[in-house]
């Protein structure tokens, strides 16, 4: 079988040069071996997602010349499938509701912080300080009837215990799995059935995806997957985290920073060939 590529952007703004590096080198690495480029609408949060981005993300991958598989899997359409996976996790006995809001998070983190510092994911964000896994399972339900608004997160302990010690390939090569390091993320919320984690995951088998190429922001993510992989009795891609594009400050190209985005630089007098040249892949 033919070695099975994807491309998974997310719809919630215009893409720029990070991106082209990530589409451009999965569609040499898929071109180079053979193999299959796939198409993924990453739009979960309907919230942020809008359809002149996605439109914007078809013109501006053709424009960089590339040409991928139909259908395009849009992540928007597949939710009972994440409802699925939530199911057979909380069959396990390994998620549960936590009602805390950010606000409150963040001053359960201030209070432990007065006495030690208190851990942090490899994103630098705090782990998870409440104890809602301890609320009695009638307290649960009489908070999620009351209409309140929660996460649903993986119990990491018993999650790890379960699976034991991981590894994933990375280039060819073994790399050590360190889910523990992220303390219980969130696997879906009650207005939405997925986080990241958890659709990434199965969207990958869903469509039989055999190597992920991505930036190197996601490396240590990859924990998290290889857990929830092996939790859901889903195959394991290879995987390859390339290098990032950084702003003239030296941070990471995103949306957020509005990172000058392809159809302007186009606009602009741009070619395809300019792009690559940019990015090194003349």
């Amino acid at each position: 079988m033919p070695p099975v590529f994807r491309f998974a952007p997310s719809p919630n703004g215009y893409l720029h040069l990070g991106h082209a590096l990530s589409a451009l080198l999965n569609a040499g690495m898929a071109r180079d071996s053979g193999g299959r480029l796939l198409l993924r609408i990453e739009d979960i949060d309907r919230s942020r997602c809008r359809p002149e981005f996605e439109a914007a993300i078809y013109e501006d991958l053709a424009w960089l010349g590339l040409n991928w598989e139909q259908p395009v899997r849009r992540q928007s359409e597949h939710f009972d499938e994440y409802r699925a996976a939530l199911t057979r996790l909380d069959a396990m006995g390994l998620i549960y509701p936590s009602f805390e809001s950010r606000a409150e998070i963040a001053a359960l983190v201030a209070a432990r912080e007065q006495h030690a510092p208190w851990p942090r994911d490899p994103d630098g964000a705090p782990l998870y300080p409440g104890d809602a896994k301890t609320l009695t399972p009638a307290e649960r339900a009489r908070l999620i009837a009351s209409g309140a608004p929660y996460a649903l997160r993986l119990d990491m302990a018993a999650a790890v215990q379960r699976i034991g010690p991981l590894t994933w390939l990375e280039g060819g090569s073994g790399h050590a799995a360190d889910p523990a390091a992220w303390g219980d993320v969130i696997l879906a919320r009650k207005d939405a059935p997925g986080s990241y984690h958890l659709a990434v995951v199965v969207d990958d088998a869903a469509l039989g995806v055999t190597d992920v190429v991505r930036g190197n922001d996601l490396f240590h993510a990859t924990s998290v997957h290889r857990l929830l992989q092996s939790l859901l009795d889903l195959p394991a891609p290879r995987y390859h985290h390339h290098r990032l594009i950084l702003d003239a400050d030296g941070r990471k190209l995103s949306k957020s920073t509005q990172a000058t985005a392809l159809r302007e630089r186009r606009a602009s007098g741009a070619t395809p060939s300019d792009i690559r040249k940019v990015l090194g892949l003349d």
